[in-house]
């Protein structure tokens, strides 16, 4: 990953984009890969398409530019604001945090209240909904808050982007804006050799509330294959339950899903492409559902052939997300080095 691929994964994750205000990142990669695509679209909702035109099949590659996050359900009488979720937000990493409101006029500090452990009466230990949760942003009132932010405005966590040991980087939201950056990279990578196919790049809106975005360009480009790049649980840290343990580690490159939503041709069509780029892959069960975007896009018309590539992932769905860029490039490659190939696989049946 060179210096301007960095910075442009950076900009992503500082760039905040809860499910529904996803805008001000969609617009960080349009600008990227304009540069490079031969057209870039937008749609009503704000989903983003970039293309680079082949006479070949047309194949997508995506990630979901949105993130989880909170909103502001009510103000107080005495100013403070209380919570609903956005997505599938953790009660248990919430309370102590330090938040920004997004509110019309610009941003609002914040920090979402936590009694001090001196005032907690012994075995008051348990989590708080997050409905019986609160934002403090130093308001004296109502009237007062109500100058600064209103119902319905986004929250997320204050946070930034920490480079740990070795290629290990953490940060907010890396669900999943290391999809949508893999998807971007992908699509340059695969433009310098000029494939046969043509290759769709997408970041989709409201992955997280739903897989509202995929729905909706899944059917506008009805493509021949879609490969859905998200994040997945790496569960290769002391915590992770023995009994949902998947073997799954950071460093050890992409995962590959099988099952369910993962078409077969696909699956098969993508570890020989890893296989003959040399690029190690790993192996995820999907029984029932991938959980990302494929799902959406598999059913979409009379069936789009869609896999779901995995990024490992460390403490999903909270503020200190860890990933290893190492993982990252490597699906990039991987996705470019699939579109490329594209063709030497179509069409993808199964033959019955």
């Amino acid at each position: 990953m060179n210096e301007r691929q960095r910075e442009f994964l950076d900009d992503l994750l500082a760039t905040a984009t809860p499910s529904g205000f996803e805008t001000a990142g969609q617009r960080v990669w349009v600008e990227y890969v304009e540069t490079f695509a031969d057209a870039v679209h937008t749609d009503a909702y704000g989903n983003a398409v970039a293309v680079v035109e082949g006479d070949g099949p047309e194949v997508l590659l995506g990630g979901h530019g949105d993130e989880i996050g909170l909103m502001v359900r009510d103000i107080t009488d005495d100013g403070f604001l209380k919570l609903t979720r956005v997505g599938g937000a953790d009660r248990t990493v919430t309370r102590g945090q330090h938040v920004t409101v997004h509110g019309a006029d610009g941003p609002v500090d914040g920090v979402i209240g936590q009694v001090a452990i001196h005032l907690r009466d012994t075995g008051e230990e348990g989590q708080t909904d997050i409905a019986e949760q609160y934002v403090d942003i130093g308001a004296d009132d109502e009237t007062a808050a109500r100058e600064l932010v209103e119902v319905g405005d986004p929250i997320t966590f204050d946070t930034r982007v920490h480079d740990l040991q070795g290629s290990l980087v953490s940060a907010r939201g890396m669900d999943n804006r290391v999809g949508t950056w893999a998807a971007a990279e992908a699509l340059r990578r695969a433009a310098e050799v000029d494939p046969d196919a043509t290759v769709y790049a997408v970041s989709t809106v409201q992955e997280e509330v739903g897989f509202q975005g995929a729905k909706m360009v899944g059917f506008d480009l009805d493509p021949d294959v879609a490969v859905a790049a998200d994040v997945t649980h790496a569960t290769d840290t002391p915590e992770s339950p023995g009994s949902k343990g998947s073997g799954i580690e950071l460093g050890a490159g992409p995962v590959v899903a099988r099952g369910s939503t993962n078409h077969p041709v696909v699956v098969d069509a993508v570890r020989e492409v890893a296989a003959a780029e040399g690029i190690d892959v790993q192996l995820q069960s999907a029984g029932s559902a991938t959980g990302t975007d494929a799902d959406a896009f598999f059913t979409t018309k009379g069936g789009i052939p869609s896999l779901n590539v995995g990024v490992p992932n460390r403490y999903m769905h909270t503020p200190v997300e860890v990933v290893d860029l190492t993982d990252l490039d490597a699906v990039a490659d991987l996705l470019a080095a699939f579109a490329a190939r594209a063709d030497a696989f179509a069409p993808y049946r199964v033959d019955i």
